[in-house]
């Protein structure tokens, strides 16, 4: 079974202003709401490429009732803990350019936490978890770490989406797939990422602290795998970016998918890419129709081990 696991959840609402003035009124058009947050969006599309799966996390108020009957509509099995406070929103104001205005997320009480620690103490040999998004300032700061040594002492594969200090943290620990942009390498290691050269010999260093695997999304360089010796770079496809959200997001769940199938890396790794690039060119998450019609404009090559 699958399980992703959203710390700060959202109500994404986004609306669209022709000419946005600063201090004065604007009129919106073209609004939409989504259920928001890394660990959601990677069940929903997971849902869209045909993996059952189950959302765990916090949600409150009626911004969580809205998430929750959302996810309903998709056929997706969640296991929230109620908090006090409402879920936060996250406004996304689309113009001339994009602005982004994140709300505040409900506290979680020491209580809380220790039950979602408990939930994923109950996973079984074989289970999955995505664990995605930031850690908020409310839960311990280590949480992620207390969540990797129940997978490794449950045999769970844990997945961490993550970035700063919550991915310093989870480095060391035995996880089953970490996915950090060429920025969020180069944080990591307190470097730059210019090329794929460097992708690939930091993402080795990930490797050898206990990543089984590493994709790493170079922008317009496409993507990078390394696992073991196994280096392989793809190529993104061509296409108008529209939406940027949730792209990450969408490549965790298309390797995690197409691995859950019983796929080679090479082949999850292709999908990681086609669905990261379906979500790119959409105004919201992928389909699976999106994902598929990508598929065979992602070109995936072996890099000379000589070269590193």
């Amino acid at each position: 079974m699958i399980y992703t696991c959203t710390l700060n959840p959202s109500v994404d609402y986004i609306i669209h202003v022709e000419q946005f003035s600063q201090g004065g009124l604007n009129r919106g058009t073209n609004t939409a709401y989504y259920p928001g947050g890394k660990g959601i969006n990677v069940s929903r599309v997971l849902q869209q490429l045909g993996q059952q799966n189950t959302a765990l996390g916090f949600l409150g108020g009626f911004t969580g009732d809205f998430i929750k009957k959302e996810l309903d509509k998709s056929h997706i099995t969640h296991d929230f803990i109620e908090t006090e406070g409402p879920t936060r929103v996250n406004m996304k104001l689309k113009s001339t350019e994009e602005t982004e205005i994140n709300g505040p997320g409900p506290a979680i009480s020491v209580k809380q936490e220790q039950e979602l620690l408990q939930k994923i103490a109950c996973l079984k040999e074989g289970d999955y978890l995505v664990a995605a998004g930031s850690v908020p300032s409310t839960i311990t700061p280590d949480f992620y770490v207390k969540a990797a040594a129940l997978c490794r002492k449950n045999r769970v594969n844990m997945i961490a989406d993550t970035s700063s200090q919550a991915l310093k943290q989870i480095v060391g620990q035995e996880v089953f797939l970490v996915k950090p942009n060429h920025h969020e390498l180069g944080e990591l290691f307190d470097t730059t990422i210019v090329n794929v050269e460097d992708a690939v010999h930091y993402g080795q260093k990930l490797h050898e602290q206990g990543a089984e695997h590493v994709i790493i999304s170079m922008g317009g360089q496409g993507a990078v795998y390394v696992s073991g010796d196994t280096y392989l770079q793809a190529d993104v496809p061509a296409g108008e970016v529209r939406n940027t959200v949730g792209s990450g997001d969408s490549m965790v769940a298309g390797f995690l998918a197409s691995i859950a199938a019983g796929s080679k890396p090479e082949i999850a790794f292709q999908t990681a890419v086609a669905a990261g690039s379906a979500t790119a060119f959409q105004d919201d998450l992928c389909k699976r129709a999106d994902v598929d019609s990508l598929l065979s404009h992602v070109t995936v090559h072996s890099l000379d081990k000589g070269r590193f």
